[in-house]
């Protein structure tokens, strides 16, 4: 990996937590309701929004790169808000350039996944949260593989859900995808960004570093000591063989039952783990 990577530095990162404490505190709410605001850094824009209250829990939305809040709402197999607000500091966001989102920001065609992570970090920076749990659908398992190289001591624990990963037997299958669908639609509604932008993006995406989980590599997982929770499924972009590799692989990995999401009576049950295991892993001294 590409050691020249943006580091968070944790002096700057106490500072702004203290600064930031007494501004954050009151943005705490009850579970049910919501919070939508919007974080700016420089020309990126980030739609996002807090539920609940207790120690931090972001929450990564599936779609792809299509990933919005609402997801949470009508396609996940359950809301994490409505699941865990009631104990947890939910914190969620539209994806930079989502096209049904309200996020914004360049292209950063050269650094595709740091780019997105620079926005989940930048936003718990943002909202005076220095440590915080992840809970990330499909492409949130790049996601938290990224977060956790980039700032592991800020992450006591995260838990994929339905993760994506490279299936060599369709080796094109996010890039393709995201050529016929996400990126003309961008560009369309975007004129500073062309479709050779939108092809460089998802080259560098998908296909250089076209294997496992796209962001780290299997030296990475195997090394990393946060506990991570894998709920594993089974479709073209969520292949099962990665997932389990993945907890078999990270030396703290629990892995859910299989499958957890039908028939339906078993997502209470994978509900429960996850509850179970943010609760094992929440600093004693929340």
């Amino acid at each position: 990996m590409d050691e020249d990577k943006p580091k968070v530095d944790s002096t700057r990162r106490a500072l702004l937590a203290t600064a930031a404490a007494a501004a954050a505190a009151p943005r705490a709410l009850a579970q049910g309701d919501r919070s939508m605001a919007f974080y700016e850094r420089g020309d990126v824009r980030i739609h996002y929004q807090e539920a609940g209250s207790g120690f931090p829990l972001l929450l990564i939305a599936g779609g792809g790169l299509n990933s919005v809040m609402a997801y949470f709402d009508d396609r996940a197999p359950f809301n994490p808000i409505a699941e865990f607000g009631n104990e947890f500091r939910c914190v969620a966001m539209d994806l930079r350039n989502a096209n049904i989102g309200q996020s914004s920001g360049p292209l950063e065609v050269d650094r595709p996944w740091d780019s997105y992570t620079d926005d989940h970090l930048g936003l718990m920076d943002h909202l005076g949260i220095d440590e915080f749990m992840v809970l990330g659908f499909c492409i949130g398992g790049p996601f938290i593989w990224n977060l956790l190289e980039r700032a592991q001591d800020r992450i006591p624990a995260a838990v994929l859900a339905q993760p994506s990963g490279f299936r060599p037997e369709q080796p094109e299958l996010f890039y393709e995808g995201n050529m016929n669908n996400w990126g003309p639609e961008l560009a369309a509604r975007r004129p500073d960004i062309t479709m050779n932008d939108v092809e460089r993006f998802l080259h560098n995406m998908y296909r250089a570093n076209a294997d496992f989980v796209f962001t780290v590599d299997r030296d990475f997982v195997r090394n990393c000591q946060t506990p991570v929770l894998i709920l594993p499924d089974d479709i073209p972009a969520h292949p099962y063989e990665v997932a389990v590799e993945s907890a078999l692989l990270a030396p703290h990995a629990e892995l859910s039952l299989y499958p957890w999401k039908e028939p339906a009576e078993r997502v209470p049950l994978a509900v429960r783990h996850i509850r179970t295991f943010l609760r094992a892993h929440r600093p004693a001294s929340v």
